[in-house]
């Protein structure tokens, strides 16, 4: 038997192939259809298809034909793959494949999505993304909440367009540092994951206005981040490093020999000494392992290994919206010794050994 809205599927497909080539707009919304009509072929012109909320789990191979497609809806599917087809519709703008059981991203699928501007992919079972996200490079708008992601692909952070970011709600445990290339980035979401720390380089984003890190096991943020020129900021649900001093016994210094003749040469290069700069140039490990120096928050000298992690704490800017009850803001600063830690100022604490 026939269901009223399989008749009514029919007859919105009739209505649009009668219109022909000048048919722009198919919505076949919730009527239980199990199959994509075949005969999207003969609406060449069509600018949006709507075919959210049907029981749709393949692709057909007819959609290829839809070169002028700006607009396709297929939320609330049994879709279990962005298939291959999707890749041919040149004029894309907007994609919406939420609430299906994606868990898989067929080879080469974004390159023909040069256009693609917004993408969602909520509430699918990706775990993976694959390297060519990097090719969609007219994004401005990602969205992949509710799926089953365990890291941030790199080639997503060359996404020169992106400004909103949503990644709520996956097992991620680190960003790349090179989100960092994101510079016109302004939202970023980070809701429930497994993020500890969050890496130096997105104090770089001047454009974010937004960061939700709530629900991750973060306890202190990079130097620089009560920099970022947020407008709302939330960290709820964070073991975030509280003020609670402590008196603690602090050990003499004690640096290896390796430590030793790398700060030494580390101040040379920091003045500049032109015997140790060029010969540094003939030893390639050696320099790149001096490039990673970090710089004493107290005598501002250089050092490589030997280091004490300190955190002070600063009140969040009065521009921001922020979680209730965050009346500080842990900061990490490095210390190059204890003897410099002897020195520091009073609002610089070591972190106590649980």
């Amino acid at each position: 038997m026939v269901t009223s809205s399989k008749v009514m599927a029919e007859r919105l497909m009739l209505t649009a192939l009668k219109g022909g080539r000048n048919t722009r707009i198919l919505t076949l919304n919730g009527k239980r259809i199990t199959k994509m009509p075949s005969a999207l072929e003969k609406l060449p012109n069509l600018r949006t298809l709507d075919l959210q909320n049907n029981r749709i789990s393949k692709v057909c191979p007819e959609l290829r034909t839809l070169t002028q497609l700006t607009l396709l809806n297929m939320g609330n599917n049994h879709l279990q793959e962005v298939a291959e087809e999707i890749k041919y519709l040149t004029s894309l703008k907007n994609l919406h494949l939420f609430g299906n059981r994606i868990c898989r991203i067929a080879p080469g699928v974004f390159d023909g999505l040069r256009r693609l501007i917004l993408l969602n992919l909520n509430d699918n079972k990706l775990t993976s993304l694959p390297e060519d996200i990097g090719r969609l490079r007219s994004l401005t708008y990602l969205s992949l909440n509710h799926n089953n992601l365990t890291v941030i692909p790199k080639e997503l952070c060359s996404l020169e367009h992106l400004c909103e970011l949503h990644l709520n709600y996956n097992q991620i445990t680190c960003i790349p540092e090179e989100i960092k290339c994101l510079q016109n980035l302004q939202q970023l979401f980070l809701v429930r994951n497994n993020i500890e720390e969050l890496p130096k380089e997105i104090c770089r984003l001047a454009k974010l206005r937004i960061l939700d890190i709530a629900g991750n096991v973060i306890q202190i943020f990079p130097a620089g981040f009560q920099d970022l020129k947020l407008r709302e900021f939330y960290c709820e649900g964070n073991p975030l490093f509280l003020k609670r001093p402590i008196v603690a016994p602090q050990p003499k210094d004690l640096w290896t020999l390796r430590e030793i003749a790398a700060r030494f040469v580390l101040c040379l290069l920091n003045e500049e000494d032109p015997l140790i700069m060029d010969a540094i140039e003939s030893y390639p490990e050696v320099k790149e392992k001096l490039s990673k120096a970090k710089k004493c928050a107290i005598c501002r000298n250089p050092f490589l290994s030997e280091w004490l992690e300190c955190v002070y704490f600063v009140a969040p800017s009065k521009n921001w919206k922020i979680s209730r009850n965050l009346k500080l803001i842990p900061i990490q600063t490095l210390v190059c010794s204890y003897q410099c830690f002897d020195q520091r100022d009073p609002d610089i604490f070591g972190i106590a050994e649980d």
